[in-house]
């Protein structure tokens, strides 16, 4: 005999386990399920120009008169000393070239990004709140170096819930932990249902999605049970904002299950599409695999998605103290799948709604404390980042440092002012996105923040 919701829920009536008016409940399900769900869809502040965002992360501090930063002086003055004692200028290793129309320098390492820059916002003027890595990582995400925040995508999905509720609303793809750990997509004192979903590359992304009962029927009435349990036990404690999160949270498991599955089998993707992110087929990890893994959860629905570049070991990393050369080896792997991406979506038609942000958590010194050195230090006083898509102009510059690339020069970008941009371009006034804790409003930028409306188109 076949085992329905309805027929175990009748039967569980006749026997008395079930109350005539729980019945009634439980079989209306899914809407039940489905009313008062912390990720609905929420509108914006005023009319947004994205509606997503997928944020690169590389952990360790990329050097960014290395990458995006052209230097003539340093160049001119490698090795020789700067005056003060034990510290000797260092020039970079790679030489600069301009690309697009735009004309903008980028380092050798990047070829493919050089050949997308004039879709891209470069800032030159980057400044963060903390100069080791744990701060200044916590400090990029949370806009706190300090103390335990909410995460930026815990923020936006928040503030503008999700557009698919059988996926969550933040997805962070890290085959390793950054500095700070977990702490870069948590959600602190929100509902822990905005906190981020880690995926990990491999043959199994999500740990245990497979279905333990013998049916998706089983398991929905199985589902269904607790719903109907949990939804008693919510009576009376509706202010318990983290108790219905719990409880959305079997819903969004239970969508996962279905809908997870083919959104990581890039296998009918073409051969075109997979060598764009330089993919072999049957690839299941790197970096290409976690951008048009994003590109796939971006047409889903999913609100953010960040990728994560590099662990805490320095040899795998940005972190460069040692060997600037470590980076022959990693710009050549998230280099091609980027630049992948940015063309990806505009041929799909989501560049325009989609903000891609890349980034890091500083930059590195200029100088070293001997003229042999082959590392850099860190340096968070000035470093560079960049913006693409969702309503930024492309191929343009903001910003400056001074020309040994030490310090600001102009316009200065704090993590604050960038927060606050990517927000305003989803149509959140990050000044008015709060939440109550401990009698205060918190908000992601703290008292701080403003929106850098000379990088918008």
């Amino acid at each position: 005999m076949t085992i329905t919701r309805r027929s175990t829920f009748r039967s569980l009536a006749a026997g008395g386990l079930l109350l005539p008016g729980a019945l009634t409940e439980m079989l209306q399900g899914a809407a039940a399920a489905t009313a008062g769900n912390p990720l609905a869809p929420r509108a914006p502040h005023f009319p947004a120009k994205a509606k997503r965002v997928i944020f690169l992360f590389m952990t360790g501090g990329v050097s960014h008169v290395d990458t995006f930063d052209p230097k003539p002086f340093l160049t001119r003055n490698h090795g020789k000393p700067t005056g003060r004692p034990r510290d000797f200028y260092k020039g970079a290793d790679w030489q600069f070239r301009k690309y697009g129309q735009s004309g903008i320098e980028v380092s050798g390492l990047f070829p493919h990004i050089g050949s997308v820059i004039d879709d891209i916002t470069v800032i030159r003027s980057m400044k963060n709140i903390n100069g080791d890595h744990f701060g200044a990582t916590i400090g990029i995400h949370t806009g706190s170096a300090t103390f335990n925040r909410p995460s930026i995508g815990s923020w936006v999905s928040y503030g503008l819930g999700s557009e698919n509720r059988n996926l969550p609303s933040f997805l962070v793809i890290a085959p390793e932990l950054p500095y700070a750990g977990g702490q870069v997509f948590g959600s602190d004192f929100l509902p822990v249902l905005h906190q981020g979903t880690r995926i990990v590359p491999g043959p199994e992304p999500i740990s245990n999605m497979g279905r333990r009962a013998v049916s998706a029927e089983v398991q929905r009435t199985e589902l269904d049970m607790v719903e109907y349990f949990n939804r008693q036990h919510l009576a009376g404690r509706e202010g318990d904002s983290n108790l219905a999160a719990r409880i959305q949270s079997f819903e969004t498991a239970f969508g996962m299950q279905r809908e997870a599955p083919a959104a990581f089998d890039i296998s009918r993707e073409s051969g075109a599409t997979l060598k764009l992110y330089g993919l072999e087929r049957g690839a299941a990890k790197g970096f290409g695999w976690q951008c048009l893994v994003a590109r796939r959860m971006a047409e889903r629905g999913v609100r953010f998605i960040e990728l994560i570049d590099g662990g805490t070991s320095i040899d795998y990393n940005w972190d460069a103290h040692a060997h600037m050369s470590n980076y022959n080896r990693l710009a050549p792997r998230v280099d091609l799948p980027i630049a992948g991406l940015i063309r990806d979506l505009k041929s799909r038609g989501m560049f325009d709604d989609t903000i891609l942000v890349w980034t890091t958590e500083f930059g590195r010194s200029l100088t070293v404390p001997d003229p042999t050195a082959e590392g850099r230090g860190h340096h968070a006083k000035v470093y560079s980042s960049w913006v693409a898509g969702g309503g930024f102009q492309g191929g343009t510059v903001y910003g400056a440092s001074d020309e040994r690339g030490e310090d600001v020069a102009e316009n200065m970008v704090s993590v604050h002012d960038l927060q606050a941009t990517i927000l305003h371009q989803l149509g959140l006034d990050h000044t008015r996105l709060t939440y109550r804790h401990a009698g205060r409003d918190y908000r992601l930028t703290d008292v701080h923040g403003r929106v850098v409306k000379e990088i918008l188109a």
